[in-house]
């Protein structure tokens, strides 16, 4: 999580990150796992009131934000 977060701010310019972590049937999950949301974060981004601006986007439209991000932590491009 902590690579991840730093590597963000390498790649996005971002000025820190938030994490998130849900468990379990009220929390969202089905079956139990453990992962992290790591985001970027900007002054005044207001991520947290902006739910209904929400939507699923495209592979075409994360790949870029991939490739920078898998560009700082340094993974190969074949890495899935």
């Amino acid at each position: 999580m902590r690579r991840v977060a730093t590597a963000m701010r390498v790649a996005y310019g971002c000025e820190g990150t938030s994490t998130r972590q849900h468990n379990e049937p009220a929390g969202g999950q089905d079956v139990w796992h453990l992962h992290v949301h790591v985001f970027p974060r900007f002054a005044d981004d207001a991520l947290y009131q902006r739910h209904d601006d929400a939507r699923w986007v495209t592979v075409d439209e994360r790949r870029p934000f991939a490739d920078k991000l898998r560009s700082a932590l340094q993974l190969p491009t074949t890495f899935a």
